[in-house]
């Protein structure tokens, strides 16, 4: 019989007709609702690396403005008389510059700055121009002439927007003007000018864009952060990853170190200055203008629980094999207290130490911390006695604060298991899995979660994840399709996964290290890629709860016999809508039918949406020119009863919204 049907199939063929694919039956059963989906089920994570900070999401256009780094005068060119100080008003930022007369009247004395990768400044928007500023000797004001330059311009002038300043004190004190270009230009250079025969101290050199993310002065780029808040995240862990910990314990990121007055927040060597010699970046600092306060008050401003993580006396293990380079464990005790503040930072009273830090700053209310990170991808019996300490001074000063651990930078094998032993043994309250894997990985884990422990222990938090396409180690389609399919079984498992979050998120496009990134910018423009689309995707349409989704009685995991499907469904009590994703991983159409079981009777389907992200190219994504070549899009389709045929085309990712 069979060979007669082959037989048949083939005479079909030859007579150009086509044979009806199979048709898969989804049944989704509705009367049951599953887990509870949590709040903080799709996050972001944000991490310094690829100038995602200083050059990206922070939106001060100054390199080294307070002349810290180790070379004072990197980003700056000097002309005429100027003069290195170190006396300065701020004791954690002590340099400054005194610019004297250049001693003839056809010199002159000034700074150039090249910004990062350039200054990108638009025709008609406004920049504040900021310092502080004292006349050192006399009484006399002294003058300085603000320009934004274009140095390869070959018109007969170079500025294309210029103001004057008087500084007229002895004393320090702030200066501001506005600055309004006369034209667009991606790499414009500040240049900063003596104009009168008064000598004057210039300190914490800045400029911003005066329409920031809220508008504030030490501000956000808006179009980085708007894209953030388009995804509605549920959690937002900082400052990162790798940075945590460090090259070494000196160059850790210190939560201290990045709050209180901006100006007096010390510099910082970037744990990715050096890391990837083939991509060196020997001028990456952090001026910690972006710190714990501001990724408190961002997080608010998203709807996105903080998650920050901290230092547990592990310094980067990658970069680290010898013992001496982490804090001994009877040494914990500064960076164990550097914890406990920070939940005061957060969460305190003003009339606490740091709760009264927090106000002076702004926030007197508290910022309701729930969670909080100790070590990141650490691993060896070097991290769980380091942890445990951590997780009893925190539990006995805070039981309300969910703590997590991590189970190191693998996503299986024996370090990863002992782990997750060691976890549960300390009763961390999640665990921080990381997946930075190629495609075989993502199309074999559709079942992963499905065998984790239900019953007791911590839950997962899916800290850092992103396909990376063998022989393409960069952003397209196809790496994005599979990274859907894997967060099906995220989405199933939800009484196991709490949080998920994509990494890295943000990347300079001439100052990347590491790749793919969620969005990619240069100085004027940003794209949002086929990832995040995928996690936007996921996170509008997160549901309540999860419904069960069968094909013969077994979920949809891409496994053999299911043709590259992948499948979950969620139901929204508040919105009484069955949402459906799916991923056709096959360079097929496959058809599908959706029965909904459970259904109270008369009960039927009333409308209908689709929302598809697919491309012909599936090695193709978005790029800066252009940005919207991979979109979802958005159809209505024709509902009635209780089930539904679709066809979905090859390697495509698509949410069904049902409305009951």
């Amino acid at each position: 019989m069979m060979k007669n049907k082959g037989l048949i199939a083939a005479l079909l063929m030859g007579m150009g007709m086509t044979v009806q694919a199979q048709t898969h039956e989804f049944v989704i059963q509705t009367k049951k609702l599953g887990a509870e989906i949590q709040p903080t089920m799709y996050g972001v994570f944000f991490e310094d690396i690829n100038f995602a900070a200083d050059g990206g999401l922070y939106a001060e256009l100054i390199k080294n403005r307070s002349f810290e780094f180790p070379q004072a005068f990197t980003g700056w060119k000097v002309f005429g008389k100027v003069s290195l100080m170190d006396d300065g008003p701020f004791n954690r930022n002590p340099h400054y510059v005194r610019l004297a007369p250049a001693g003839h009247p056809h010199k002159q004395t000034g700074l150039d700055n090249e910004g990062f990768f350039g200054i990108g400044v638009k025709k008609g928007e406004e920049y504040r121009f900021s310092v502080w500023a004292r006349i050192p000797e006399g009484d006399t004001a002294s003058k300085i002439r603000v320009e934004l330059v274009n140095t390869a311009s070959m018109g007969e002038n170079q500025a294309f927007a210029t103001q004057e300043l008087v500084v007229d004190s002895k004393e320090w004190k702030k200066y501001q003007v506005i600055l309004k270009p006369e034209e667009t230009l991606e790499k414009a250079v500040l240049r900063i000018s003596l104009v009168s025969p008064q000598s004057v101290d210039l300190e914490h050199i800045s400029l911003f864009p005066v329409d920031t993310w809220k508008g504030y002065e030490n501000g956000l780029r808006k179009d980085l952060v708007q894209a953030l808040a388009d995804l509605k995240p549920g959690v937002f862990r900082f400052p990162g990853g790798c940075i945590v910990e460090g090259t070494d314990l000196e160059t850790r990121y210190n939560w201290k170190n990045s709050v209180g007055p901006v100006e007096n927040r010390p510099l910082n060597e970037s744990r990715w200055q050096y890391s990837f010699p083939n991509r060196l970046y020997p001028d990456y600092y952090q001026s910690y203008g972006l710190g714990f306060y501001e990724f408190f008050v961002l997080s608010e401003e998203i709807g996105a629980e903080p998650l920050p993580v901290l230092s547990c006396g592990l310094a980067c293990q990658f970069q680290n094999t010898d013992e001496s380079a982490h804090q001994p464990v009877d040494q914990l005790d500064g960076y164990i207290q550097d914890a406990l503040d920070l939940i005061e930072f957060a969460n305190g009273g003003t009339d606490t130490r740091w709760g009264k830090v927090r106000a002076d700053m702004g926030h007197p209310e508290p910022f309701h911390l729930k969670y909080i990170g100790i070590g990141n991808e650490q691993w060896g019996e070097e991290y769980p006695v380091r942890l445990k300490p951590f997780i009893e001074a925190i539990r006995k000063a805070y039981p309300e604060i969910k703590i997590i651990g991590s189970s190191g930078p693998d996503s299986e094998g024996k370090q990863f298991d002992y782990l997750w032993g060691q976890m549960k043994h300390l009763g961390v309250d999640l665990v921080d899995e990381h997946f930075y894997r190629p495609e075989s990985f993502f199309l074999s884990q559709g079942a992963r979660y499905d065998t984790y422990d239900r019953k007791k222990g911590p839950k997962v938090f899916a800290g850092e994840y992103a396909c990376h396409g063998v022989g393409r180690k960069w952003n397209h389609f196809h790496a994005s399709l599979l990274e859907a399919a894997f967060m099906t079984g995220l989405e199933r498992n939800a009484d196991i996964v709490y949080m998920a979050t994509y990494a890295p998120l943000f990347a300079h496009v001439e100052g990347w290290q590491w790749r793919p990134d969620m969005i990619w910018y240069d100085n004027l423009r940003s794209v949002r890629t086929a990832s995040y689309y995928v996690q936007q995707l996921y996170s509008l349409n997160k549901g309540t709860n999860v419904l069960s989704l069968t094909m013969d009685g077994k979920p949809v995991t891409g496994a053999d016999g299911q043709d590259g499907l992948f499948a979950s469904a969620v139901y929204n009590k508040l919105t009484d809508e069955v949402i459906v994703k799916v991923a056709n991983t096959s360079d097929k159409t496959q058809s599908i039918d959706f029965i909904l079981k459970g259904m109270k009777k008369g009960e039927r389907l009333s409308a209908g949406r689709r929302i598809t992200l697919s491309t012909p190219d599936v090695y193709a994504d978005n790029t800066l020119d252009n940005p919207s070549l991979i979109t979802p899009r958005e159809e209505a389709i024709q509902v009635s009863g209780q089930s539904l045929h679709v066809d979905l085309g090859p390697n495509a990712f698509a949410v069904y919204i049902l409305k009951k």
